[in-house]
């Protein structure tokens, strides 16, 4: 027999094959069963007139037909995952390599320009060191 656990955990799995199966239980009828496998088959029982031996087949296998699905979904996330995964690496090692490239062409710049290197760098802490001020004295007014 179903647990209550089970039923519980695929209900709107279960509540859909049943409205499928037998169009005429209404929702407000399945909503008093929720969660209570007797009074599930009970309904069933009375509202389609089949016996509760299929009526128990039916609904574990909607719930195992739920728990496969469920398990199966789980599976296509992890696989999505980690192709996510594996482009980001790709995506990631694409931007280690332009920084190094980057990094080679600085260094190069600096090793044939170094005068022109300094005064910039000179530059461009200066203007640094002004804004920063700036900030500051603004902050106190």
């Amino acid at each position: 027999m179903i647990t209550r656990e089970e039923i519980q955990g695929q209900w709107t799995h279960l509540k859909g094959q049943i409205r499928e199966r037998w169009g005429q239980i209404s929702d407000d009828e399945l909503q008093q069963a929720q969660g209570n496998t007797e009074q599930l088959i009970g309904l069933l029982e009375s509202k389609t007139g089949e016996s509760r031996r299929q009526l128990e087949q039916f609904v574990q296998g909607a719930v195992k037909n739920g728990q496969n699905f469920l398990g199966n979904a789980g599976q296509t996330v992890r696989e999505y995952a980690q192709t996510a995964a594996h482009a980001a690496g790709k995506g990631l090692g694409s931007i280690e390599s332009g920084i190094e490239s980057g990094m080679q062409e600085a260094h190069k710049m600096v090793a044939s320009r170094p005068l022109e290197s300094i005064t910039t760098a000179f530059g461009v802490g200066l203007l640094a060191g002004v804004v920063v001020t700036l900030l500051l004295r603004s902050d106190r007014a």
